[in-house]
């Protein structure tokens, strides 16, 4: 099966969407949206919620860490069978050092995931703004140039079917 069309067009489409080189409010909310999906970002708050919250926000704080770090290590391993370099480009310095794999893209992943998990487990207040949000992170590390459009396609999906395996085991 030849891929490379489909890989030249993904590339094209991913390169059409890039603002990473381009000065202006675009870039910055780009860049924001990417960097709002880091794990560590995650992993502190569902920390700090678990070290202030009550009882039912630590639950709620444990089955979203567990969730993140199982997905992690699944997207951690696909791609270092893959193994496909991350676009060209100077932005997402430590994305590019710490893991010059692209596919596929872990924060669309996670986004994906927690929208998924928050719907299932609350609070219902927060789960539009995370339906919001996930496609937008997923967009955003496109228009940053860390990734290819198809990156952040596999990733979502593999957060959505991450997500209702965890459900199902959580419930």
């Amino acid at each position: 099966m030849n891929l490379r069309p489909l890989l030249e067009a993904d590339s094209r489409l991913s390169t059409a969407l890039r603002v990473a080189e381009k000065p202006g409010v675009r870039r910055i909310l780009a860049a924001f949206l990417a960097h709002s999906g880091d794990s560590w970002f995650w992993g502190g708050g569902l920390v700090a919620t678990w070290w202030f919250g009550g009882q039912s926000w630590k639950v709620w704080a444990v089955r979203l860490l567990a969730s993140i770090v199982a997905l992690a290590i699944f997207v951690m391993a696909i791609k270092l069978v893959v193994r496909r370099s991350r676009p060209a480009g100077e932005w997402g310095a430590i994305y590019r050092t710490t893991d010059p794999h692209s596919f596929p893209s872990g924060h669309a992943a996670r986004a994906a995931l927690l929208a998924t998990l928050v719907t299932a487990w609350g609070p219902p207040w927060l789960a539009p703004w995370l339906w919001l949000w996930a496609p937008l992170v997923a967009l955003a590390r496109v228009a940053m140039g860390v990734h290819f459009l198809s990156d952040v396609l596999a990733g979502g999906l593999l957060g959505l079917i991450a997500a209702w395996i965890a459900v199902g085991l959580l419930h």
